[in-house]
């Protein structure tokens, strides 16, 4: 394997890698937002009211992209692996 190939590999493992995290990160990070308006406007400073809901949306958010996640993880898998097979 040469060292293009090791650097377009490890491209490709951080890509996947922002792909996975994103939609579970940008959720929280949403919901979070919401969640401090929402303490903001009230004056409700409740440390429960700010994590409940995030692991709540996070949670949810996992279970309606796993296939999406899983199909990227599978799909990096088998480069890697054909990757390993064809240099070997």
């Amino acid at each position: 394997m040469t060292e293009s190939e090791l650097i377009e590999l490890a491209r490709s493992g951080m890509l996947v890698m922002v792909k996975v995290a994103a939609p579970p990160l940008l959720a929280g990070l949403a919901v979070g937002l919401i969640v401090s308006m929402f303490q903001a406007l009230t004056q409700i400073q409740e440390m429960t009211l700010t994590f409940v809901p995030k692991v709540l949306t996070v949670l949810l958010v996992l279970l309606i992209f796993l296939p999406f996640m899983l199909h990227t993880l599978f799909d990096f898998t088998h480069l890697v692996l054909d990757r390993a097979i064809a240099g070997g």
